[in-house]
């Protein structure tokens, strides 16, 4: 492989925080409108020109799984207020991702918090195990930006990689990962006959067979499942139907793969439903996800590993951030169409919710870092629970709250009072 040695730089620092927040995804919303409100001076970075990540950007339908969080609680509240029609101020989980835009924005602007778009972070600035800030390229050029504190929210992980955390890809077994999918809304559809599949565990029969199995023998594979959700417009359906196996989403290739492919499906499967769908006779693309959503790239080592039993069994930690937690084994199925062999939706055996501790957020060997979202410290199968929106925004406000106090008190967050983060969440 040939190289290119870049001659050294002297960056400008272009600004110093106290909190970093690395994205800005549910998670990077709870950590950074959490520290904001606890007293941190506060910048989110973002590499796209949009709040939300996956639950905008992403064009996702609805938050998906739940948690005790009280900043969820409060999105879906002043959601609601900007939603029209039969849902004007009732609380849904559908979610309308223009609205939702704004209303991360007036949050992070009343918190105080400021939020950078358009700037991807490249690398850490470490002062030996200590990360001291990041280092973005954007129509600006290479800056620095200075922190006491950064939360990786990046879902990747991207800064903590690169600061040293050791992690694992995918599957312990063998590093195989959840396929990618690009979502999109169709609109046109006939409501009053219109069949929504919640699950891959979800069937319907028609004259001419069963949905999923139709799906199966007539959708491009890897395509082949049917996954349709309401949304807050009449008339339109979100669509969680394209896929993509054998993705890597820390690897831009695989990721330019998984943006052909799945939208070389979208037609096809709009074919589809035309066809095969009632209610979905007359339905019509009007618009598609200007990101692939990758499910699970890394797995990062943190003071403690959450794992399927600890979920199977409902642990409650004493050093817990997130509360209420609750989903299922929600493991698309890595070779192909719908629920993989070791996934659990619709007959997920636990129904009490469970909790997640503070050390699955605090890396090994990095101080000054916090995780936050799906890059946390669990397993495969773990993931594939709290990897969901509410969930990942509860563990961003955990991280919000503590990085507030490490700050207030001049601290490594490691070095946090767990009692004083859990008396600001609840």
């Amino acid at each position: 492989m040939k190289i290119y040695r870049e001659e050294a730089k002297t960056l400008p620092v272009a600004g110093e925080y106290d909190v970093l927040v690395i994205g800005s995804g549910p998670a990077g919303m709870g950590a950074a409108i959490m520290a904001a409100r606890g007293g941190a001076k506060v910048l989110v970075l973002e590499q796209s020109g949009m709040a939300g990540g996956v639950s905008t950007a992403g064009l996702m339908s609805h938050w998906t799984g739940t948690s005790g969080s009280n900043l969820y609680r409060e999105i879906l509240i002043r959601s609601a207020e900007k939603n029209e029609g039969d849902f004007k101020n009732r609380p849904v989980i559908e979610i309308d991702p223009e609205k939702l835009k704004l209303l991360y924005l007036e949050m992070l602007e009343e918190a105080g918090a400021s939020i950078r778009f358009y700037s991807f972070v490249s690398a850490p600035i470490m002062e030996g195990n200590r990360i001291a800030g990041v280092i973005t390229e954007s129509k600006s050029g290479r800056e620095a930006f200075l922190a006491k504190i950064v939360i990786d929210a990046s879902g990747d992980g991207d800064v903590a990689a690169k600061a040293g955390v050791p992690y694992f890809m995918g599957r312990e077994s063998d590093g195989k990962m959840q396929p990618a999918t690009i979502m999109f809304k169709v609109a046109g559809v006939d409501y009053d006959r219109a069949v929504f599949l919640p699950s891959f565990e979800s069937t319907y029969e028609t004259p001419r067979g069963e949905l999923q199995a139709l799906a199966r023998e007539h959708l491009p594979a890897p395509a082949g499942h049917v996954l349709l959700y309401k949304s807050t417009l009449p008339g339109v359906v979100t669509c969680n139907m394209t896929n993509c196996t054998g993705i890597d989403g820390t690897d831009a290739e695989s990721l330019t793969r998984a943006e052909i492919e799945c939208r070389k499906q979208i037609y096809a499967i709009e074919a589809f439903l035309r066809e095969f769908v009632p209610g979905y006779e007359n339905c019509y693309v009007i618009s598609a996800a200007p990101m692939v959503g990758i499910r699970e790239t890394r797995h990062f080592k943190g003071l403690y590993t959450i794992t399927e039993e600890d979920i199977l069994e409902a642990r409650v930690f004493d050093d817990w951030v997130v509360r209420g937690a609750h989903f299922n084994f929600d493991v698309h199925n890595i070779e192909g169409a719908g629920l993989d062999k070791t996934g659990q939706q619709k007959y997920f055996p636990q129904a009490k919710g469970y909790t997640i501790p503070y050390r699955c957020l605090i890396p090994e060997g990095v101080k000054g870092l916090l995780l936050a979202g799906r890059n946390i410290s669990g397993t495969h199968m773990a993931h594939s629970n709290y990897r969901v929106m509410p969930i990942c925004l509860a563990m961003g406000e955990g991280a919000g709250a503590a990085a507030a106090i490490a700050v207030a008190k001049g601290i490594d967050p490691h070095e946090v009072d767990v009692k004083e983060i859990q008396e600001k969440l609840i």
